[in-house]
């Protein structure tokens, strides 16, 4: 069992928990991830590690409640137990000293990319950060990310903060208005946001990291339901990833697997829905 010693909400459905995890901790290294299920019955899914203390055995996690079980943590509270947290799971992200990183972020993505934006600054790197939301009560992490950067930007798709407009336009601000030089970047976000964003540093020929989380079950390359197609071959995000060159990642294909199960997702949320009704919210 692993406590929640802290809850902590960041925007509309988006929740920070800090849980006891004290082996996973230890070993955990940016970039990695661990797969939870909160009881016996109930479905894994996997998470993006944001932050870790050794000394204090714990871990965070940043979780927007968009289905079933993410509904149901976002009904959960401090002192509840989360029976199931594996991991570290994944491929530590690769550091080292590129020069300037642009690191982007959107929506919740800016949970995952915070700890390889802090070791990336930690490895001598110049860091240009550019997160955004689609409006302003969706950003997170502001101020964490800002910590860890050398310049920064924020945008939002409805102009309710910072520049108007979304990641790319900021890209495109930074790198192609003020001129200044990117040696590698680093997306983290919403499919469609990676795919766009990998477009335009192809197209300004900037190596391009991105984090992907398709649907996944095992965690350990044995289901085969989190591939996807890398450069033309067929890799498992779980073992090989989660991170890979955004400019192999065939998009079209992850956003396509990842509606595969759309009707199942609705009908287990309905149920829950009817359940948060019967009980008064927060039934499990």
């Amino acid at each position: 069992m692993h406590r929640i010693l802290s809850k902590e909400r960041l925007g509309p459905e988006i929740n920070r928990y800090v849980i006891e995890a004290p082996q996973i901790s230890r070993r955990r290294k940016p970039g990695q991830f661990v797969i939870i299920r909160l009881c016996p019955e109930g479905e894994r899914i996997p998470l993006t590690i944001a932050d870790a203390d050794p000394e204090e055995g714990t871990l965070t996690l940043v979780v927007q409640a968009v289905g079933k079980t993410t509904w149901q943590l976002a009904d959960m509270e401090e002192g509840d137990e989360i029976i199931d947290v594996t991991g570290p799971l994944g491929r530590p992200t690769h550091i080292e000293r590129y020069g300037t990183v642009l690191c982007v972020g959107g929506g919740i993505g800016v949970a995952p990319l915070y700890p390889i934006t802090s070791a990336l600054k930690d490895a001598g790197n110049e860091i240009v950060c550019i997160i955004g939301a689609r409006s302003a009560d969706l950003l997170i992490m502001e101020k964490e990310m800002e910590s860890v950067s050398d310049h920064m930007l924020v945008t939002t798709d409805d102009g309710s903060y910072g520049m108007h407009g979304m990641v790319t336009d900021g890209i495109k601000r930074i790198v192609v208005e003020e001129g200044r030089k990117a040696d590698f970047a680093v997306a983290i976000g919403p499919p469609v946001m990676m795919k766009f964003t990998c477009l335009l540093t192809g197209e300004l020929e900037i190596p391009t990291m991105v984090s992907l989380n398709p649907i996944m079950i095992d965690g350990t390359g044995m289901c085969g339901g989190c591939r996807v197609s890398v450069g033309g071959k067929t890799k498992f995000a779980c073992v090989d990833g989660p991170e890979f060159d955004g400019h192999q990642v065939d998009f079209d294909e992850l956003m396509k697997r990842l509606s595969a199960y759309r009707t199942h997702e609705k009908e287990a949320m309905d149920r829950y829905s009817e359940c948060r009704a019967e009980t008064g919210g927060g039934g499990r």
